[in-house]
C-alpha cells in the first residue's frame, strides 16, 4: 500500500531553469526511501514540493489520497510530517528541553504532558538528563542532532523526512546518528524518505534508493545493487562515492 505517491511533478525557477522533470515516486506505508544525488540534481526541491513550500505547476503529491494542492485539507496533510533539519534548526535562545516542548506543544497544550513527552523523547535518542537545560551551542553536534531528532518525533509523525542527516559530522558520530536514525524509523513504525548524497548513509538507511540526476528519476532500486547497475551516471557516482 502507497503512503506517498509523486507524479509526474514538474518545478522550474523564474528564471527558467528547470529543476524537477516529470519526477514519478511511489512509497510504500512504512518503508524507508532515500533519495540520493549530487548536489544540485533537484532533492532539495523536492522536499519542498513535498511539504508544500514550493508550489508544483504540474503533477501531483499525495498523501494517504491527500493531494499537497487540496487547500482544504492542508492541516491534514501537514501534520503527517515532521522533519530533522540539515542545520537541526534547534532555537538557540531555548534550552534543549523546552526546544522539545515546543514541538510537543503543537500536538499537545498540556505543559506538564508535554514536558512529559519531551523528556522521554530525549532519553528515546540517548540524551542524558544532565543537558536537557543545557543550550545547543553548550552541547557537540552529534549531540544537537539526537536533540533535533527528539523534537522532530515529539509530534508523532506518520512520516519523517532526513535532510542531509550525517552532514558536518565525522565518520564516527555519523556512524552513531545512521544507527538511531534506522532504529527510530523501525521502533515509529513510520515512512522515512531521507535527502543524502551520502551513498553510506543510503546504503544503511534505505530499503530502497532513488537517484536524481538533473531533477530526474534515472534509478530505483536496493542500495546494494548500485555497484552492478548498468545507468552510467548510477556507476560512476557509485564509483566517486567508493574512491
Amino acid at each position: 500500500m502507497n503512503k506517498i505517491i509523486i507524479k509526474d511533478v514538474h518545478k522550474s525557477f523564474e528564471s527558467g531553469l528547470r529543476v524537477l522533470n516529470g519526477i514519478s515516486l511511489n512509497i510504500k506505508v512504512g518503508e524507508s526511501r532515500i533519495i540520493l544525488g549530487q548536489s544540485g540534481c533537484g532533492k532539495s526541491v523536492l522536499l519542498k514540493c513535498l511539504l508544500g513550500i514550493m508550489k508544483i505547476p504540474s503533477g501531483d503529491i499525495r498523501v494517504d489520497d491527500i493531494s499537497v494542492k487540496d487547500k482544504s485539507r492542508h492541516n491534514e496533510y501537514l501534520r503527517k510530517f515532521s522533519i530533522l533539519f540539515q542545520g537541526n534548526a534547534l532555537f538557540d535562545s531555548m534550552t534543549i528541553l523546552e526546544n522539545v516542548i515546543f514541538s510537543a506543544n503543537q500536538i499537545n497544550k498540556n505543559k506538564s504532558a508535554c514536558r512529559r513527552v519531551a523528556e522521554e523523547k530525549l532519553l528515546a535518542v540517548g540524551l542524558e538528563s544532565r543537558v536537557f537545560d543545557l543550550y545547543p551551542a553548550e552541547i557537540s553536534g552529534g549531540m544537537q542532532k539526537r536533540a533535533a531528532l527528539a523534537r522532530a518525533i515529539a509530534i508523532e509523525p506518520e512520516i519523517l523526512l532526513f535532510d542531509e542527516p550525517t552532514s558536518g559530522l565525522d565518520p564516527i558520530t555519523s556512524r552513531k546518528i545512521c544507527h538511531l536514525l534506522k532504529d527510530t524509523i523501525k521502533s515509529l513504525g513510520v515512512t522515512a524518505i531521507t535527502i543524502t548524497h551520502d551513498l553510506k548513509a543510503a546504503e544503511f538507511l534505505g530499503d530502497s534508493v532513488s537517484v536524481l540526476n538533473n531533477g530526474s528519476v534515472v534509478w530505483t532500486g536496493l542500495a546494494r545493487q548500485m555497484s552492478v547497475c548498468k545507468n552510467e551516471f548510477v556507476k560512476n557516482f557509485y564509483d566517486a562515492s567508493c574512491a
